[in-house]
């Protein structure tokens, strides 16, 4: 679907009018007064059309906080490589221009496509695509405005969009927006400080974890191959240093050999440990695994045909996708397959670093283990010390990687739980004398 401006601007042909919006509004509205019908309102509270809010918020609609929605007028390839102003279109990051056709404190807001409703914040100079509106000139703080938007907008898209079109919004979906608000400009002020701290560790930890994996991918490609040697193994026993052999794979280490797959992993199906069903439980006693990218797709209390053989490698036969797994589990398909060490002095820690440094390119949707994969070769120490010293290298990278995507985890958890508090005043922030 091709939006036109007039969709965008008027809520044309193919989109939602005023009316429709404003009918939506008001149904949305009547079953929140349904869902908290009979229930006590708390000293201080009261119900309004967005539910239970602190007396001293109002309900104000975004047109009436906000005077300025427009869009910008320019095609998304209007954008050069090292241009003077930024140009927002509706991705996620922006791009470069050299004209500006705005200089404010605004927030920007893709109109449509994947990425629909996403929100930036600038200020100054900047320019925008013909379906990105530009939001200025705000009676209430900005940062707290941004905050409920991302709440907001994302449930209003999530029920108003239909499935198979082109998601996008219209204007009558930012300006009927209705937004809870505090009063005091203080207390919207604090609330959008907490959030944006919240944001800031997100985001220092998401750089981090990047960095974190350069840099072991960077150590992947020096230790797996031989170009970097650890120093008790770059030496032979006469002191001199150890050289290079050519191979099928080029140069590798003199005490290095080339290996299969297929030599170093024995594969078993999944049969008789896949669940009985799909429904899965939220929790249980076993994940259900996937070697894709969620790994878990739920849990089970069955207790026959658990996976206990561990640690094991779980691999895609169909995306060559792999899992390093630990812990007792249930399959989910077929088309898993459960690698083993064939040797177990060799770290299957080892194994499954290089089986993920292999290049390979998946073509056509078919079982790959046992036709190709298994075939590839990789280059190993000899020497079983050689080889838990690198596993242990990276596997040590691996357990700080974990650690810190388990915080980012919980970063993400926290900030989602604080914005349902303190967005709705459920959770009010002390403020300072005479604020």
């Amino acid at each position: 679907m091709t939006i036109t401006d007039k969709q965008i601007t008027a809520g044309g042909q193919g989109g939602s009018s005023s009316q429709e919006h404003g009918a939506g509004v008001g149904i949305m509205a009547e079953q929140m007064m349904q869902e908290t019908a009979g229930k006590a309102i708390p000293a201080g509270y009261k119900q309004t059309e967005v539910g239970v809010i602190p007396e001293d918020w109002d309900v104000c609609l975004l047109k009436n906080i906000c005077s300025s929605f427009k869009t910008g007028k320019l095609d998304a390839n209007a954008m050069i490589l090292d241009g003077e102003y930024r140009f927002y279109t509706c991705a996620r990051n922006y791009y470069w221009i050299n004209q500006y056709a705005f200089d404010d404190e605004a927030l920007l807001i893709s109109g449509n496509g994947a990425n629909v409703g996403y929100i930036h914040y600038y200020k100054g100079k900047f320019n925008a695509y013909q379906r990105t509106y530009v939001l200025t000139c705000f009676s209430a703080d900005i940062q707290f405005l941004k905050k409920q938007m991302e709440v907001n907008l994302s449930e209003r898209i999530r029920t108003e969009v239909n499935a198979g079109n082109t998601p996008y919004i219209t204007m009558d979906t930012l300006t009927d927006m209705m937004v809870p608000l505090p009063k005091n400009r203080q207390q919207q002020i604090a609330i959008a400080n907490v959030l944006s701290d919240s944001d800031a560790l997100i985001g220092a930890l998401e750089q981090l974890i990047a960095k974190k994996q350069a840099i072991k991918s960077a150590t992947m490609q020096q230790l797996l191959t031989g170009r970097t040697r650890l120093p008790a193994f770059a030496l032979r026993p006469d002191g001199t240093k150890k050289g290079y052999k050519p191979s099928e794979l080029g140069e590798i280490p003199e005490d290095w050999e080339v290996v299969s797959l297929g030599n170093l992993l024995a594969y078993e199906q999944p049969t008789k440990y896949l669940v009985s069903h799909s429904k899965f439980l939220d929790e249980g006693s076993y994940p259900v695994l996937t070697a894709g990218k969620s790994l878990v797709l739920g849990y089970t209390n069955e207790e026959n045909g658990v996976f206990t053989d561990l640690p094991v490698i779980i691999f895609d036969d169909f995306t060559t996708d792999s899992k390093f797994v630990d812990f007792p589990f249930k399959a989910k398909s077929s088309a898993m397959k459960m690698l083993k060490p064939r040797n177990q002095k060799i770290p299957l820690s080892l194994i499954y670093n290089l089986l993920n440094s292999v290049d390979y390119l998946v073509g056509d949707h078919k079982r790959h283990w046992i036709g190709e994969f298994q075939f590839l070769n990789v280059v190993m120490p000899s020497d079983n010390e050689e080889q838990t010293a690198i596993a242990t290298i990276l596997s040590d990278m691996d357990n700080e990687l974990q650690a810190l995507t388990q915080k980012l985890e919980k970063a993400r958890a926290l900030k989602q739980g604080m914005m349902q508090q303190l967005l709705t005043g459920k959770i009010r922030l002390p403020l300072a004398a005479g604020a």
